[in-house]
């Protein structure tokens, strides 16, 4: 089989497309054929050894697959030759073949397009594990979405709107607001590229608080970071929480005063971490993103699709933020 693989430290342009033997199922374990992978911002770190998650090269990046089974390992029950599945790999997923741990295996509805498929899990139940256990995000309640026309970031305006709150959308570009508009967000304003001079930083702050309206923002979803951090978290709302997803921008540093002031919370959210801890609620969660994605209620945004021996472009698109949506490699 083909597999596109990372054997030393870099970036995209390091990847080797090569030719491997596919791997068979051990206990517990599905054997898939992949039918498309989606790329996601770990992956543009993990060849570069900038990612908490290490694995021993040679390996693929890609950790979130659609696929078709093709061997059933022994213990596990309820699959099929040729039923279809997406599950979170971790690594592994820009491969012609793959095994797959069952238990983190989930059905693809009958007749739905698996490249969609693959952009669903990763994204929207982290988002939804973020609005819903950490955010405690409620009707009625204002949502500011930084990075709002990426992966996670649509997925936060659709989810938000189906949670019944008012969006507020933040993001770099005309084209990038359409999206977020197109996805429902009630509301949108454009922000410059950081790093921020101190001035810049205080008309990004008054700009977040005109968007948001005066009462301030009950949740903020930040998968950003960096210098959008501090002047989004100066237009909180008394006790709102401050959602921490992710740092593309880079690690910010917060003045905690502010949390005293505005006597808000900031919430990590590790995704990873509850599904390890709670697989039971995220298999409840990921049932209700089916059922929305089936529904019409969400619809995972395609910003286009490359064939394997074009994995890496693919994640080099995602590193230069040009993505609008996910960025897909398809296998056929």
């Amino acid at each position: 089989m083909k597999a596109l693989y990372s054997n030393a430290p870099g970036g995209p342009e390091t990847l080797e497309l090569t030719e491997v033997d596919a791997p068979s199922p051990g206990k517990g374990q599905l054997g898939v054929r992949v039918l498309a992978c989606s790329i996601n911002y770990p992956d543009v770190l993990i060849i570069e050894d900038k990612y908490q998650m290490r694995p021993p090269r040679p390996f693929a990046p890609g950790a979130e697959i659609a696929g078709e089974v093709t061997a059933v390992g022994e213990g596990v029950e309820g699959w099929s030759v040729g039923d279809r599945l997406i599950a979170v790999t971790g690594f592994g997923g820009l491969v012609e073949h793959i095994a797959v741990d069952a238990m983190r295996a989930f059905r693809l509805p009958d007749g739905a397009d698996p490249v969609e498929g693959s952009a669903l899990l990763m994204t929207y139940a982290t988002t939804l594990h973020a609005l819903k256990d950490r955010g405690e995000l409620a009707e009625g309640q204002t949502l500011l979405v930084l990075g709002a026309a990426g992966g996670v970031g649509l997925a936060a305006v659709e989810i938000g709107k189906a949670m019944g709150a008012r969006v507020v959308a933040a993001v770099s570009s005309q084209e990038k607001a359409e999206a977020a508009r197109k996805a429902g967000a009630d509301a949108t304003m454009i922000y410059g590229r950081a790093p921020f001079e101190k001035d810049e930083s205080k008309a990004l702050s008054a700009a977040f608080k005109e968007a948001v309206g005066p009462n301030g923002a009950d949740v903020i979803y930040d998968p950003v970071g960096g210098d959008y951090c501090e002047p989004a978290l100066r237009s909180i709302a008394w006790e709102g929480r401050y959602l921490v997803v992710g740092f593309p921008a880079g690690i910010p540093k917060l003045p905690l005063n502010l949390t005293l002031l505005k006597s808000c919370d900031v919430r990590g959210v590790f995704w990873g971490g509850f599904v390890m801890r709670d697989p039971k609620r995220n298999a409840e969660h990921v049932d209700q993103l089916i059922s929305w994605w089936q529904d019409g209620t969400i619809t995972p945004r395609i910003d286009c699709t490359y064939p394997l021996n074009e994995g890496g472009d693919a994640i080099q698109r995602l590193a230069d933020r040009k993505a609008v949506g996910k960025v897909v490699v398809t296998m056929e």
